[in-house]
Parts: structure tokens; sequence; C-alpha cells
């Protein structure tokens, strides 16, 4: 499961992302979140959640939202794009805003209560993708939160011009089948009237 995936298609995707094509995702997408407080208070006024880390967090959607409803010292995001980690940093005071990939996070064991991906597994490579959530499961101490784009079966869709850069599937099914210490606690859609992008989502729980 936690095989290494071939590192020639995870340092491809991961310089597509880290640089100009990364950047250019990072402009269109400067107002992301707006409308996603609610979902993020009433999933908090649920859960028991001190410590969260956000893997693929860009410029901050969700951390802004995140750092209202926790300490923002507690509040830590992950990327590959330096110029989305730098717009974090001026704009969310005390939040952690680190690089760092997927496949090898920083972080000790059970670190957080809830590790969380918001379309980022569906930009990781299928050979990557199993140890991107394992390292999701490793960093989380009780919770994991999947959102990302749905489909039945596997499938790769064309992404702006770059072919290998986004792939649907059930997510929520492959994490269930990968990690048996995991039970599935909820499980939504958000739309675009949401502040989301039409995505699937998953809560999970250490049993």
């Amino acid at each position: 499961m936690t095989k290494s995936p071939p590192e020639s298609e995870s340092r491809r995707l991961e310089g597509l992302w880290s640089g100009d094509f990364g950047c250019a995702y990072t402009e269109r997408n400067a107002a992301a979140g707006l409308g996603r407080e609610q979902f993020w208070r009433d999933l908090l006024a649920e859960i028991e959640v001190t410590t969260v880390l956000e893997v693929g967090c860009n410029v901050g959607a969700n951390l802004r939202w995140l750092a209202e409803l926790l300490e923002p010292r507690n509040v830590y995001g992950v990327d590959v794009n330096e110029d989305a980690l730098a717009r974090v940093r001026r704009s969310l005071e005390g939040v952690n805003a680190l690089f760092g990939t997927a496949r090898e996070l920083p972080f000790r064991d059970r670190f957080f209560d809830l590790t969380f991906t918001t379309g980022v597994l569906i930009h990781v490579s299928p050979s990557a993708l199993p140890l991107a959530m394992a390292e999701l499961v490793r960093s989380s101490g009780r919770y994991v939160l999947c959102g990302e784009y749905y489909a039945e079966e596997p499938v790769e869709v064309p992404y702006h011009g770059e072919t290998g850069a986004l792939f649907k599937r059930d997510f929520g099914r492959l994490y269930l089948e990968l990690f048996p210490e995991l039970a599935l606690l909820r499980q939504g859609f958000l739309g675009r009237e949401d502040g989301w992008d039409d995505v699937t989502w998953w809560l999970f729980e250490r049993t």
C-alpha cells in the first residue's frame, strides 16, 4: 500500500503545480472560499478538533475560516507552490503555511486531530495516490476529511491543456479499502452555490 510510486511522475506533477501552471491556478482561485464559512462552522460544531492540517492549501480558502474557528497557531497548511504559501502568510497571521508534498508530510504520526484535502487528490497520479492518502491517515490522530471530484470508476479528465493532471474516482471507497482503521461518519456534496466546485466529501474517524 505504501510502496514508493515512480519518482519521475511524482516529480513531474509537483513541478507542474509549483511552477507557472500552479501560479496560474493560484491567480484563478484568489477569491476562492468566500462561501465556505457555513460548512466549516457546521463541521466543527459536530466534531472535537483543536489541531488541523490541510494538504494542498493553496491561497488559504479553507484555512481562513479554520483560523477564525480555532487558534491560528493550531492551523497548518502544506503546499508545493511558494507563491500560494506567501499569500497565506501575508493574509492569515499566525497560521502555519509550510512547503511540503502530499507523499511526504513533515509531521510526526497522529500530530493533528483532523487532516484533509479538498480538490487535491484529484491531481495526484494514481501510482502516488495510496502513499498520499497513507500520509494523511498517518498524520491524523482522529479524523480524515476528503473533498474531491467523484466518479464511480477511475477516469482521467483533461485539465487546462495538460494530460495526466486530473483523475476522478470514488475516493471515499478507496479510503475504506486501503485503511480498515477508518470508519465513515458522514458524506455529502458541496456545489458552486456553496462556495465549492461540485465536490463530494467524506468524513472518516479512526475506529
